[in-house]
């Protein structure tokens, strides 16, 4: 893939003080203060597609703050579910394994892991893949598709309210997520409604299970078990989905402008310790853009990356193979694979 190669060094607190005195933006040598222009294919028609869902789920979230709402076994499911769907399904999957390609896995479990992703209504494989390597190609520059750089809204979320076919047009996709459109389950995914397809069903899934667990443990009581089944539905997921929604945002935008560097690379990443940890290891994106083809972000003792844990697990029991460590990847001196 396209990409700038680059050679991480650490950086000493000279060079660090150095760049502050002359009130530079660090490795990009912005003045602080000055932005980067948005990019050039972004127009000002609202993306519905995206706009819309965006709005209704943040409202019907918004449910979660009516007390009958309420419910320890929808705790439970948003707690997990957070830690499952934008975990596994987001960062381990979309991220590590169907962007970088830094471990393989069996293909019906490749499958299995992309449906789960599919269940934070992040749009198809295809669509996440391409941005996240156009991000890469152009990583704090102006055709970066959400440099907060350009404006922390932006970064964060407006990018995605806005119509770009520099991101979202299918030459962009047959250009910058070919391999994985060669696979015909992800085609349909890119293709049809079947990714909101599966949300729902999902969604309705939850709900049923809350109404059947309201019901055993009830005697019976059907209005007892229909609140449970809400709950199940707002807290696991609608609240959910909004959490993880932000959790990936912040991993564009808040480790592009807050946190500490340990390797001295062509853009403004971040190691951010609050996104880690709300993000399985995300967080540690300094780590991540001096070696995006490795599966580990983990570089210091305290920079614990539980997705690099997941990959271990599965390559333990055989489920995973050809996993890129960092220490391999360094050695090899090839670190801006996209």
């Amino acid at each position: 893939m396209d990409g700038t190669q680059v050679t991480p060094t650490r950086r000493s607190r000279r060079v660090r003080a150095k760049e502050r005195a002359a009130g530079v933006n660090e490795e990009k040598g912005l003045p602080r203060g000055d932005r980067l222009p948005y990019p050039q294919g972004a127009s000002r028609t609202i993306y519905w597609r995206y706009a819309a869902p965006i709005v209704v789920i943040h409202l019907l979230a918004l449910t979660a703050l009516i007390p009958t709402m309420f419910s320890w076994w929808g705790v439970i499911a948003f707690v997990v579910g957070v830690y499952f769907y934008g975990g596994v399904g987001i960062n381990l999957c979309y991220h590590r394994l169907l962007t970088h390609r830094s471990f393989v896995v069996p293909a019906w479990l490749e499958k299995c892991f992309v449906v789960v992703a599919v269940c934070c209504l992040e749009d198809a494989p295809g669509t996440w893949v391409a941005a996240h390597r156009l991000h890469h190609r152009d990583s704090d520059e102006q055709e970066d598709p959400h440099s907060p750089l350009a404006g922390a809204f932006w970064g964060h979320l407006g990018w995605l309210l806005v119509d770009n076919p520099a991101v979202r047009s299918l030459p962009v996709f047959e250009r910058y997520a070919r391999d994985v459109l060669r696979t015909p389950f992800y085609l349909r995914l890119q293709r049809g409604v079947l990714p909101f397809v599966i949300y729902v069903a999902h969604a309705l899934v939850y709900a049923l299970v809350g109404f059947g667990l309201g019901y055993a443990t009830t005697g019976g009581e059907v209005a007892e078990a229909t609140r449970l089944g809400a709950s199940l539905l707002v807290w696991g997921v609608l609240l959910r989905t909004v959490v993880v929604w932000h959790i990936t945002w912040s991993v564009n935008s808040l480790t592009h402008l807050f946190g500490y560097r340990n390797y001295a690379t062509k853009e403004n990443s971040r190691n951010n310790w609050l996104v880690a940890v709300l993000s399985s290891g995300e967080g540690w994106h300094n780590n991540h853009h001096a070696e995006p083809a490795s599966a580990s972000n983990w570089h210091r003792w305290w920079e614990i990356d539980l997705m690099y844990v997941w990959i271990l697990g599965l390559e333990r029991v055989g489920l995973a193979w050809d996993v890129v460590r960092p220490r391999e990847h360094r050695r090899a001196g090839s670190t801006a694979s996209a």
